[in-house]
């Protein structure tokens, strides 16, 4: 794992998005967000966020897919407005908060270990709750910095890690 930005607790504003919302186990999830992120590639331009809702390592995964409207290749159709439902692709807001970020590439499994090892050795309080259908997190996400439209190479994508801290 190369690590582009160390982490650190940043502030983020809130952001409107459009986003496919589904429930899938944690295996083959990775191939169900790769469909979905060439569904949501219809609607314009924009980083890619991959959001993780609830999280069972052993069971379902609740997980969204979104658009976020600013990809440096320029705005598209989500960029024109507020987001707004459109059948499958709902529209969705990333919260704003403090966060725990890191940026990487390759090896998301470690690099998700090490933000959270942080955030503990930092004595900070991640925004998540342990329920029975697993651990319910206020926004846990990688935004893909790197368009893989045009790297096809997941382990060079340039990725953004992000958990939400409790107020």
């Amino acid at each position: 794992m190369d690590i582009i930005e160390a982490p650190a607790v940043v502030t983020k504003a809130a952001r409107p998005y459009l986003g496919i919302r589904v429930v899938t186990p944690f295996k083959g999830m990775f191939a169900v967000r790769d469909e979905l992120m060439k569904e949501l590639y219809a609607y314009g331009d924009g980083i890619l966020l991959f959001r993780l809702h609830v999280v069972d390592m052993a069971g379902p995964m609740d997980i969204e897919v979104g658009l976020l409207p600013d990809h440096p290749a320029g705005p598209g159709p989500v960029a024109a407005g507020p987001a707004e439902d459109r059948g499958r692709v709902r529209a969705g807001v990333r919260p704003a908060g403090r966060y725990a970020t890191m940026t990487y590439v390759n090896h998301g499994r470690r690099a998700h270990g090490m933000l959270i090892d942080w955030i503990r050795a930092a004595d900070l309080e991640p925004d998540v709750t342990e329920t029975p259908a697993g651990d319910r997190f206020g926004c846990r996400y990688e935004a893909y910095l790197t368009d893989p439209r045009t790297e096809r190479m997941k382990t060079r994508w340039q990725i953004e890690l992000a958990i939400r801290l409790a107020d």
